[in-house]
């Protein structure tokens, strides 16, 4: 279509579809766009879209809890919110990435899991699992950590409504822990003397593959078994200590075992991740730390597994 200059009507700018863009466009050529109904300008590599919002999605989960220590509750998941949000064009959205807590030693309960943030959007870091000690019950976080064996603190601990549920109990009598709580499901309690499993985590596509998140950590025993690992959360110890949530998936960390007269610590949890993916044309190019950037589809997907920003 031509430009059409008109002093009583305006300007008719040129336009056309997105299958039907200029063939040979020069640095600064714009149109209108049918398809995307939107005015878009060739930067002399890419056609951009000039609007002032536009709407991407994302993936936000925080850091996992550890596992506590000596027969303990598995770490809570990372707390896990995923969908759509509207950036606004020259706008700094601040990326924090969350680590994963500390497991627990001598009999302690786990650490919790640190916080995850992309602009407004944050999740809570997930609870420790608790130990065998006093005053060392499982803890609340994103999704909570699994009960130790401590009497009177074997129950496990709550989750944050819409990030993640909470850890399942240990068991005193039989001597195993809780497994923590997963993004989609509570830690599994213990029973006959077997850690509880990990709550079930989240899968997503976000990156291109399906990826297992924020799961909870397995809870410990001493010879009967201990809780399995499910999504990114590290297994429990069986007599043995836990093991260690997955980096980048926000699981928690497996509780640690006893044998004998040796007490095993818990494993810390899996750091976090947050994933930005933007469709292509409205992508800036502006951010801050090491993202991996990929071209996925239309969205030019930005993966941080360290804190940064991103400009809209």
């Amino acid at each position: 279509m031509p430009i059409t200059l008109n002093g009583t009507q305006g300007i008719t700018n040129a336009s056309w579809t997105t299958a039907t863009r200029p063939a040979s466009p020069t640095a600064g050529q714009m149109g209108f766009n049918t398809t995307l109904n939107g005015f878009e300008v060739y930067d002399g590599t890419r056609w951009s879209t000039i609007v002032s919002t536009y709407t991407a999605s994302y993936l936000v989960v925080a850091g996992g809890g550890g596992g506590g220590s000596q027969q303990a509750g598995g770490g809570g998941a990372g707390g896990l919110l995923t969908g759509t949000t509207t950036i606004s064009k020259g706008v700094a959205y601040t990326v924090t990435v969350g680590a994963g807590g500390a497991g627990g030693t001598s009999q302690a309960a786990g650490t919790n899991g640190n916080d995850s943030v992309f602009g407004a959007i944050s999740v809570l870091g997930g609870g420790g699992g608790g130990g065998n000690l006093a005053g060392n019950a499982a803890k609340s976080g994103g999704s909570g950590g699994g009960g130790g064996i401590l009497s009177g603190g074997a129950t496990g601990a709550a989750g944050t409504s819409g990030q993640g549920f909470a850890g399942g109990n240990g068991n005193t009598a039989s001597g195993a822990g809780g497994g923590g709580g997963g993004a989609t499901a509570v830690g599994t309690n213990s029973a006959a003397g077997v850690g509880g499993a990990g709550g079930t985590g989240f899968s997503s596509s976000i990156t291109g593959s399906s990826v297992g998140y924020a799961g909870g950590g397995g809870g410990g025993g001493a010879g009967g078994g201990a809780g399995a690992a499910t999504s990114g959360g590290g297994a429990g110890g069986n007599s043995a200590a836990g093991t260690a949530g997955t980096a980048n998936t926000g699981g928690g960390g497996g509780g640690g075992g006893q044998s004998g007269g040796t007490v095993f610590s818990g494993a810390a949890g899996g750091s976090g991740i947050v994933v930005i993916a933007v469709p292509s044309t409205n992508y800036s190019g502006i951010y801050s730390g090491t993202p991996t950037i990929t071209t996925i589809g239309a969205n030019t997907v930005l993966k941080f597994t360290s804190s940064g920003s991103y400009t809209g």
